[in-house]
């Protein structure tokens, strides 16, 4: 799917890199590739990104281009507010399983450390309250999946997830507000079994990203 960036050298343990990367550009005739995807900076100077190999060595604007190409067609929101720190792992999350959008409901501001940078790469829409994300969706012929614990949710595990759809969780805690359930066409909960009244808000948006990508993507293009 995506070409061989060509021969590299691995880089690991440099002070203030992380571990993981590729140096600089290392060819046997000494020439850098002419592929436009391709930033000079990170050729010359080596990317130590948070990145999947393919990618390496490509302009930010590049790899978004590509994601975009094969971006799912299911989107995610999350209640901001009270500033929580989930909301970047739930980001970061998206990223991985290639989310088309994420919507901050509530707050416009949130804490982006979780996110490890991958919020570059994805699309974030802001919203100021549930309603405003419900006409957003009405416009896109977009239904609203609300996943939290509550009584007479269906069981995520039974229930058939649409192709198209938006999932929707709230702040860590208080879980989805009244407000956000009352747009959603469907809520979900997680099967749970042991004796805590309710699972992280970043893992139970992983569960439900995953339990999409298992009825819905396709496999063979997972990296």
């Amino acid at each position: 799917m995506n070409p061989d960036p060509g021969p590299t050298e691995w880089v690991t343990g440099l002070p203030g890199r992380g571990t993981v990367g590729v140096g600089p550009w290392v060819d046997e005739h000494d020439e850098a590739p002419h592929d436009p995807r391709f930033d000079p900076e990170l050729l010359a100077e080596g990317d130590h990104r948070n990145v999947v190999d393919a990618y390496r060595y490509w302009r930010r604007d590049a790899i978004v281009a590509e994601l975009d190409r094969r971006r799912h067609p299911f989107e995610i929101a999350i209640e901001n507010l009270g500033h929580d720190a989930n909301i970047g792992t739930v980001v970061r999350t998206a990223n991985a399983f290639l989310a088309r959008r994420v919507h901050i409901v509530g707050r416009r501001r949130w804490n982006r450390r979780g996110a490890m940078v991958t919020d570059r790469y994805q699309h974030i829409e802001h919203h100021p309250d549930a309603e405003t994300l419900a006409a957003w969706c009405a416009g896109e012929d977009l239904p609203i999946v609300a996943v939290d614990n509550l009584p007479g949710a269906a069981p995520l595990e039974r229930f058939e997830l649409p192709r198209r759809c938006l999932l929707l969780f709230g702040q860590e805690g208080p879980g989805v507000t009244d407000d956000a359930r009352s747009i959603a066409q469907q809520t979900v909960s997680i099967a749970q079994f042991g004796s805590t009244r309710s699972i992280n808000v970043g893992v139970a948006a992983g569960i439900a990203m995953h339990a999409w990508v298992a009825r819905h993507a396709d496999l063979d293009e997972a990296w």
